[in-house]
């Protein structure tokens, strides 16, 4: 098999960078990566990693300090569940390579090591980049982006080792680039755009061994931000651009509307019930009180088992969603999940396999950990659909009773 070179030299104000483009499951990228480090020996290796994910990818146990209900305390459910989605998938695709996915950072990492080269880690916290992709969607782009995740997670399609290799592939990657723009434009911009910004940035500032500004660097990096990053070295260097990423280097804080905005649906809804009782009497009002209690509890509780949740979950997801969904400090999913965490609490086992039985829907529904964050995710479905069903039937109880009143 034929391998696809990606590798891009450049010259830039006396420094010499050398780009590596990679499949990031693909044996040829591992032994490109090494031939290049051995062939040139720069004074700097940089890898497109975060300390995250180079701590997962040194620390095979990582997963075995795992605390799932300080997880959902911290509101990092969806992080996680992303984290094991997409590492899941990668690991599939490296399954019939014999590859796992990080190999070629890691190889360059352990020979940066052997040759006493110091190496940095040049990618943005994968926490902010998947933080600031929620934050930046919309409802629509929410679950558009969910939808991917959920397909990505249970696709059985296999990939060929000549289908790897395509993917480090201008022609290819431009493609894909083009298929995520148009279905995800704000994740493409997220993912792909502000991250080439901060690849380049971070790669421009790589020291060597005396601390000073490394004179030839060799970074790693996925074969789909070669342009990109190639492009933003190219204005650093002509001096078009800077170095400071502050600004994309965090979740945007919300602002003073998104903070009133938050509160907006659950006084709207009490509001609109009073009127109830005002226009339409006692009867209205429990009528449209019913409504907004029997739909949230009742999608909320259908949400959490659909996630096989323990009875006691689907109880408290049941009676907790009316409540939780007019207060925007607190979910329905966070109740629910962490009883689901007390009542049948994560075995070593469920630990151990972790990764694995994130690869296939049994493996969710048997594993106690993903269990609890299948209950999470769906049972805050529920309530949040519940939401907008009830009320859509309240608005329309109202104004029937406002024009029955007045006659029209």
């Amino acid at each position: 098999m034929e391998s696809v070179s990606t590798k891009k030299n450049l010259e830039l104000n006396g420094r010499k960078i050398t780009l590596i483009g990679t499949a990031h499951v693909s044996p040829q990228s591992i032994q490109e990566t090494r031939e290049s480090i051995q062939n040139e020996l720069p004074d700097c290796v940089a890898v497109e990693l975060d300390s995250g994910r180079y701590d997962s990818m040194m620390n095979a146990e990582k997963y075995r300090d795992l605390d799932i209900i300080a997880v959902l305390k911290r509101g990092e459910a969806l992080l996680v569940l992303a984290n094991l989605v997409l590492g899941s998938f990668q690991k599939r695709m490296g399954q019939n390579v014999g590859v796992k996915p990080g190999d070629e950072m890691k190889a360059a990492i352990e020979l940066a090591g052997e040759k006493n080269v110091p190496f940095e880690l040049v990618d943005r916290p994968i926490k902010v980049t998947l933080n600031r992709a929620w934050a930046k969607n919309s409802f629509w782009g929410k679950c558009k982006l969910l939808s991917a995740l959920i397909a990505s997670a249970f696709s059985k399609e296999e990939v060929s080792p000549e289908e790897i290799e395509s993917l480090k592939n201008q022609n290819e990657m431009d493609s894909m680039m083009r298929e995520l723009s148009e279905f995800l434009p704000t994740v493409k911009e997220v993912l792909i755009d502000e991250r080439d910004r901060f690849l380049a940035a971070k790669i421009w500032e790589c020291k060597g061994r005396d601390g000073n500004p490394a004179q030839r660097i060799t970074a790693v990096l996925g074969a789909g931000h070669l342009p990109g990053v190639q492009a933003h070295l190219e204005k650093i260097a002509a001096g078009e651009e800077n170095t400071d990423t502050q600004e994309i280097a965090s979740v945007p804080k919300k602002t003073l509307g998104a903070k009133i905005a938050g509160w907006t649906i659950p006084v709207l809804i009490v509001a609109l019930i009073a009127a109830g009782f005002y226009f339409g009497g006692k009867r209205l009002g429990t009528k449209m009180l019913g409504s907004w209690v029997a739909w949230n509890s009742i999608l909320a509780a259908l949400g959490t088992i659909i996630a096989a949740g323990h009875p006691v979950s689907i109880l408290v997801a049941f009676v907790g969603a009316p409540f939780t969904s007019l207060c925007p400090f607190i979910g329905v999913g966070f109740l629910a999940g962490i009883v689901q965490a007390l009542v049948k609490k994560p075995k070593v086992r469920d630990i151990e396999t972790l990764s694995d039985d994130a690869a296939s829907l049994k493996g969710f529904y048997s594993n106690r950990i993903t269990r609890v964050l299948l209950v999470f995710f769906l049972s805050s479905i529920g309530s949040s659909v519940g939401t907008f069903v009830a009320g859509a039937s309240i608005v329309k109880n109202l104004t029937a009773a406002i024009l029955k009143l007045f006659g029209k």
